[in-house]
């Protein structure tokens, strides 16, 4: 069974449809890149799986269950940290057990994996004080400590400079296995989504449905590597064109 399924989907903001008929599933502690062009509704998809927004038409089930309106299943992190400024690192890292009031067993936690994220000895440092990847890492730490089992990543390193996202890429591949998690990446970085993922759905521009799917069969994936993948990023740019593949999917 699969951890997450998606079926016929489809979704209109007003007059203009962004989304037909998308269908696909997530298998438990997998990693999928759903990636294609600005605009062809890859964060809507995310919105539409967190209930800030409703379908017109189609299911998404998690465990086999119909999932309608807000989940606990599913945390979401945008592009922005969105770190509260007048917080510490430790307060904006634990705000979802103030919320749901478990805060105390959320702060002994935190505190645990402070080390874990790269975040040691900034428990207590204000978000002005740490670099714009440390400041990811807490927002990712934030998600992390959700009790949801999907998490949902929306560009979360986009408005990093090129060498901060490269290092947070490495930090997430290291990271996955501590995670245990089930993950959905929004990107339109096509090394992005080669270096991180298990499968690569590639949408077409909007109306939006899935247009290719690409597997990364590599387990062992390091820069040297992901530098001789130039035959993967020509067939994902010719599915983003529109040109159909030839040969085996999986690579």
């Amino acid at each position: 069974m699969m951890k997450l399924e998606i079926s016929g989907l489809s979704f209109s903001y007003g007059e203009r449809q962004v989304l037909e008929d998308i269908s696909f599933g997530v298998a438990e502690g997998e990693f999928v890149s759903l990636l294609g062009p600005s605009g062809c509704g890859k964060s809507t998809v995310l919105k539409l799986l967190t209930g800030i927004l409703s379908p017109d038409r189609g299911r998404i089930l998690v465990d086999g269950e119909e999932i309608r309106g807000l989940s606990s299943h599913f945390a979401y992190m945008p592009q922005n940290d969105l770190l509260f400024p007048w917080k510490t690192i430790l307060d904006n890292v634990c705000l979802y057990g103030r919320i749901h009031g478990s805060l105390e067993e959320m702060r002994e936690r935190a505190r645990e994996y402070f080390p874990v994220f790269g975040l040691e000895g900034y428990e207590d440092s204000y978000p002005a004080s740490l670099s714009g990847g440390m400041r990811q890492r807490a927002a990712f730490l934030r998600t992390a400590l959700c009790s949801a089992d999907i998490l949902l990543l929306d560009e979360p390193f986009g408005a990093l400079d090129v060498i901060t996202r490269g290092e947070m890429q490495d930090w997430l591949l290291a990271m996955r296995k501590e995670l245990g998690k089930t993950v959905v990446l929004v990107t339109h970085d096509m090394d992005e989504a080669i270096y991180l993922s298990d499968r690569i759905l590639i949408l077409n521009p909007a109306p939006a449905g899935i247009h290719g799917e690409i597997s990364v069969c590599e387990t062992q994936r390091d820069r040297d590597w992901l530098y001789g993948q130039g035959e993967l990023r020509r067939e994902i740019h010719g599915r983003i064109m529109g040109k159909e593949r030839k040969g085996n999917d999986a690579l």
